[in-house]
């Protein structure tokens, strides 16, 4: 059964504020708001009645009797569905999006969409199984690819094949009976970013995600920028050199052909069969493969080819991100995603290349930041962009 809609802004105002700062006194609330005691009262108490609020014991005297505590419904059940390349997460939220189980896994999204998301739906019902919900109020999915958000639906997905035009979303609402959303994944992340990282004090900032590819989340006025159709922040296909090496796209010489998770394990494989890195030789040896992973172990470990990939990387991404920075003036880049996991070596080169090309103004109170939330970002912002549907005026 749906769970019933806001009926005015003043209650999506009320319903916004206690996702985002957790239980509030009616005093506090009506502080905030700046509503008349009694229209407050009519409000909460109408948001009691649809079953979207509930009282939490009271609050402090502030002089006079004492305010009740008000908190969203300990019903509320929100799910963020994080599909990239080669896993899959999932998890179940509170109102609050604080996550109350979480499940990764991996998975070859290449196995095609009915495969992927029966697996999602499985690890979901296990999160069941564990007594955390009962119903679901709302779903938010992230898929690592081009997503028309007013079709709901993966256009054209380079790495995605069989994805094409497949009614995720819809799909998805009718398995769970609920309202579910579908973005790209990198846009999901930078609003989980917005809710529980860095970015919570910023309007305006860059979510870049390095994984398998490279995708950027733009984030304006505490909104996602998606552009026209959907495609803003595809930064990984902005080609860096017409001589460069073939993309999953079809084109040559992307970002993403030269610096991601891919590309490092190409070029690392190359490394170890060459025998210019004994640290790879030796991972190729033990496992008959080589991933960013080890990439990341080696440059760790002083390996100096390890090393001149992680610094080249980001140079090359440094690149593409001054151009940025100087262009759209954030107030934070957050930079995240597995390769993200090459830690403060990468970090140290895109900073190095934004701080010396972007413009002064625009890099003088510039955070460069690695991502705060462990892998968890996408499922966060999964469950935020659903709850705001949910929680927003029907």
């Amino acid at each position: 059964m749906r769970m019933a809609r806001p009926e005015n802004a003043h209650q999506a105002r009320l319903l916004g504020l206690l996702r985002d700062e957790g239980p509030r006194s009616r005093a506090e609330l009506g502080d905030v708001v700046r509503l008349a005691r009694s229209k407050l009262a009519v409000e909460l108490d109408r948001l009691a009645v649809l079953g979207l609020v509930e009282q939490a014991g009271l609050a402090a005297s502030r002089g006079g009797r004492r305010s009740g505590i008000v908190r969203l419904s300990s019903r509320l059940r929100f799910v963020g569905v994080d599909i990239g390349a080669t896993s899959v997460d999932v998890a179940v939220t509170s109102g609050e999006l604080e996550i109350l189980g979480h499940l990764s896994e991996p998975c070859d999204v290449r196995s095609g969409p009915a495969a992927v998301l029966d697996r999602a739906m499985a690890m979901l019902g296990a999160l069941r199984e564990r007594g955390l919900f009962t119903e679901v109020h709302g779903a938010g999915l992230g898929v690592p690819g081009p997503v028309s958000f007013r079709d709901g639906v993966p256009v054209a997905p380079p790495i995605m094949p069989g994805w094409d035009r497949y009614p995720v979303r819809d799909a998805v609402a009718a398995e769970l009976g609920c309202p579910a959303l579908l973005d790209n994944d990198v846009n999901i992340m930078a609003l989980g970013e917005l809710h529980a990282g860095p970015a919570r004090t910023v309007d305006d900032f860059l979510l870049v995600k390095i994984g398998t590819g490279i995708g950027c989340g733009i984030v304006v006025g505490s909104r996602i920028y998606r552009g026209v159709s959907g495609s803003a922040g595809d930064i990984g296909h902005i080609r860096v050199d017409d001589a460069g090496p073939l993309c999953a796209c079809g084109n040559a010489g992307c970002l993403e052909a030269f610096f991601g998770g891919a590309a490092l394990a190409r070029d690392a494989l190359a490394a170890a069969r060459a025998g210019r890195s004994a640290f790879l030789a030796g991972r190729l040896a033990e496992a008959g493969e080589v991933t960013a992973a080890d990439v990341a172990a080696a440059a760790a470990a002083g390996d100096p080819v390890a090393v001149a990939m992680v610094r080249e990387g980001g140079r090359r991404l440094g690149q593409i991100l001054a151009g940025l920075v100087s262009f759209f003036n954030p107030g934070l880049v957050v930079i995240s995603g597995g390769v993200a996991g090459l830690g403060h070596p990468l970090l140290a080169e895109i900073r190095s290349v934004v701080y010396r090309r972007s413009a002064p103004l625009a890099t003088g109170n510039l955070p460069i930041v690695l991502s705060e939330l462990d892998g968890t970002a996408g499922v966060i912002g999964g469950a935020r962009m659903i709850s705001d549907q949910v929680l927003s005026v029907a």
